[in-house]
């Protein structure tokens, strides 16, 4: 069964599209690339239809990546939230838009470390919504009832090229988490037996 992950980010144009650029890499490399199925998505409608912005797309190709041809913007829904397993906010602002878009069906996990499962979600049958950066290891640390702003990936589209590229560090800092919570959870789940015999070992 394929894992499910969706990048979100304001009009879908600039964060969440380098995201999903590179986590979809790093999956590949990891050898889970036929496992997890990654996209992207934004709160707000505004670009909908609209490309990678073209600051981003110079900066992913200046560090190797694919430029997400083909991407076209859309606005999240409740439909994704439901079909996706781990969904990835970039700012603290569009974790809360994302918990209130389906509220009672998605699990509301503010923060958690990358080695540990996120708290109230039932694998399958609802996402589990965390801020993008809380699975990058340097990232600030929030405790209990404090504020996830510090976790947000700030928006480069009103910035220049430096902006894009502190953008860029960012994604890069948080997937290798990512792809390690995702790789526990399959073998957790049972969804890719090989892993879960490795995890047993």
């Amino acid at each position: 069964m394929t894992y499910r992950v969706m990048t979100v980010c304001t009009g879908n144009i600039c964060r969440s599209p380098m995201a999903e650029v590179v986590l979809r890499e790093r999956f590949e490399a990891a050898g889970l690339g036929d496992l997890v199925v990654v996209d992207s998505s934004g709160v707000s409608d505004e670009e909908h239809g609209n490309p990678v912005d073209r600051r981003a797309r110079a900066v992913l190709a200046a560090h190797g990546y694919s430029t997400g041809d083909g991407h076209r913007a859309r606005q999240v829904t409740p439909a994704d939230l439901a079909s996706r397993d781990l969904v990835l906010a970039m700012t603290a602002h569009h974790a809360r838009r994302l918990r209130a878009l389906a509220p009672g069906r998605v699990a509301d996990t503010p923060v958690g470390a990358a080695s540990e499962p996120a708290a109230g979600g039932v694998a399958g049958t609802a996402s589990e919504i965390r801020m993008y950066r809380s699975f990058d290891p340097a990232a600030p640390a929030v405790p209990p009832g404090g504020s996830e702003h510090v976790l947000d990936v700030e928006d480069p589209w009103y910035g220049g090229h430096d902006d894009f590229e502190t953008c860029l560090a960012e994604v890069e800092a948080a997937a290798d988490g990512v792809v390690a919570f995702v790789r526990a959870e399959l073998a957790r789940t049972g969804r890719n037996p090989r892993l879960a015999e490795d995890a047993t070992a």
